[in-house]
């Protein structure tokens, strides 16, 4: 049972294979959001470094999103047609669950944020229970002091975590909350694989695999502005028309 992890969805790309559930290789690309060059040579180099070859797979699990439009659609794309030519199992879990994963297990809200731009963020709340990560509160596109405040409410411990929380440090600091702790330090798990390993409850199996598209939680800027004089094709789908 071989399995190969990538997320693609923020500004490094890390990949991951494992072998009956035991991590046996990674490969990290840090270069800002140039995964169009970098995902499948990074993939030939981590199977041929631990010895495996394509008909060796079993399954494959992406970050479906939310985060990069660009980075998700290069990920999922790839993953996709790395499933459908073998003839393997597609699993899909959220990005944001992936670096909640690398969180340690210990009590308290695990919330993981991605820049979206303007004060907003990607986040959703997870939860560690009898060693098993959990989603206590959906994903989605909010605003960053907005959506801290409601967590806030709750009267527990939030674990802000992920890369992008360094964009937003004077907002933190301007909550001034001793519920609040700013973890950076454990995303660095994300980049050796690990988190994909911790997603069982999380991970999706992908039912149609031509069907399945990236999560992006919020239209791109461009797809809104084409609405704004659209709006009899609300329901219809920009990326197909352009």
């Amino acid at each position: 049972m071989t399995m190969l992890g990538m997320d693609t969805s923020n500004q490094g790309m890390v990949l991951c294979l494992a072998d009956n559930k035991q991590l046996i290789g990674t490969y990290l690309s840090a270069n800002q959001k140039n995964h169009s060059t970098t995902l499948m040579p990074g993939i030939e180099f981590l199977m041929a470094e631990n010895n495996k070859k394509p008909k060796d797979l079993t399954s494959i699990i992406v970050a479906e999103g939310p985060g990069s439009y660009t980075g998700l659609r290069i990920g999922v794309t790839t993953a996709k047609t790395l499933a459908w030519t073998l003839g393997i199992d597609l699993l899909a879990v959220s990005s944001l669950a992936v670096i909640a994963a690398s969180y340690q297990e210990q009590d308290g809200l695990i919330v993981p944020l991605i820049n979206a731009r303007r004060g907003n963020v990607y986040s959703g709340a997870y939860k560690w229970q009898e060693g098993q990560l959990i989603q206590v509160i959906e994903d989605q596109h909010t605003e960053l002091v907005a959506w801290l405040e409601s967590l806030l409410e709750r009267k527990e411990p939030i674990i802000l975590t992920g890369i992008d929380c360094l964009s937003f440090e004077a907002e933190i600091k301007e909550l001034d909350s001793p519920f609040i702790q700013c973890d950076l330090e454990s995303y660095n798990q994300v980049l050796d694989g690990r988190a994909f390993l911790k997603l069982d409850k999380l991970a999706k199996k992908v039912t149609s695999i031509e069907d399945f598209v990236p999560n992006y939680l919020k239209r791109v800027e461009a797809e809104e502005k084409w609405l704004e004089t659209h709006q009899e094709q609300a329901g219809s789908s920009y990326v197909e028309r352009v």
